[in-house]
């Protein structure tokens, strides 16, 4: 029973970035749907107040872009340069 008990620290980086990466939707969609669920009834009929909720939705909207990128950037450090390059297609003829 050979089995590894501790990753690099590099591997273990990079497969908890592509776990933040796959949660940011269901964190997304929590921070969109939730406040809709928890609203009361009185606070549904009436229309004050909904500068705020816009301001809210904007807000977690903008937040889910930054963290995006600030995971996509951090996955693709992790990358080596050899595997980023485009490679030749098999269609192009080799001359």
């Amino acid at each position: 029973m050979a089995r590894r008990l501790f990753l690099e620290r590099r591997t273990y980086r990079h497969n908890r970035l592509q776990d933040a990466a796959r949660l940011l939707p269901v964190l997304g969609a929590v921070l969109l749907f939730g406040p809709v669920f928890i609203r009361s009834e009185a606070e549904q009929t009436a229309a004050a107040g909904l500068d705020a909720w816009l301001v809210y939705f904007f807000a977690v909207w903008a937040g889910l872009i930054g963290g995006t990128y600030l995971i996509n950037r951090a996955l693709m450090r992790d990358i080596p340069e050899e595997e980023i390059a485009p490679r030749p297609s098999a269609a192009a003829p080799e001359r």
